[in-house]
């Protein structure tokens, strides 16, 4: 079972996902927040009861999922929508990703939540926060290439969350990823060393 927590964050491209899986090579247990979500938004997923009765089948997929695309619509054009849909799901995501972090059996677990500035209650979790950086210009020709957006619509994503400058305020440390695999491969090899010997001495400190 670990007991130290790196949350891994950062902005709507900038690599967040490419990261996490370099630190799973490394045998790293992984918690992701998002997997997490598409869980309890899956077919028979634990949350879909209370999303159906809270927003009806109009955001259904043809599986009986979620559709992800029609529910990002209505949060965007409505706020108390977001708030009812975070009403649902955060609770059954913060509980079930501090289940799996006890659980995880690896020196140190790394704990993805894409919004950990906006959430504000995963912070208190985490023994240091790693954040994935680059411009924005780079998030933005990143995210049109993978997911065919607009400028504008990647604009959006971008407006709702929270800015480069306040991730990088909360940051223990920071990859800067706008130079290609081998570059933030030598970053990780350095965090992962980095935090093996911190998750140690916390370990020893506890005994």
């Amino acid at each position: 079972m670990s007991d130290y927590v790196v949350g891994l964050t950062g902005g709507i491209g900038s690599g967040k996902s490419t990261v996490a899986d370099m630190f799973v090579a490394l045998g790293v247990v992984l918690v992701d927040t998002d997997a997490i979500a598409h869980e309890l938004t899956a077919p028979e997923g634990a949350a879909m009861p209370a999303l159906i009765e809270a927003f009806g089948t109009g955001v259904l997929d043809a599986h009986g999922a979620l559709d992800r695309g029609a529910m990002r619509r209505l949060v965007f054009a409505h706020l108390e929508m977001r708030e009812r849909l975070e009403a649902i799901l955060h609770p059954l995501i913060r509980t079930l990703s501090a289940e799996r972090c006890r659980m995880a059996e690896s020196s140190y677990v790394i704990l993805a939540v894409p919004l950990l500035v906006e959430s504000g209650t995963y912070r208190e979790r985490c023994d240091r926060v790693l954040v994935v950086d680059c411009p924005e210009s780079l998030q933005i020709e990143r995210v049109r290439r993978r997911n065919g957006m607009t400028v504008d619509e990647v604009r959006a994503i971008l407006a709702a969350q929270a800015t480069r400058a306040q991730r990088l305020a909360i940051a223990d440390d920071v990859l800067l990823n706008d130079s290609g695999l081998a570059a933030v491969a030598g970053q990780i090899g350095d965090l992962h060393r980095k935090y093996l010997q911190l998750a140690a001495k916390k370990l020893k400190a506890s005994c």
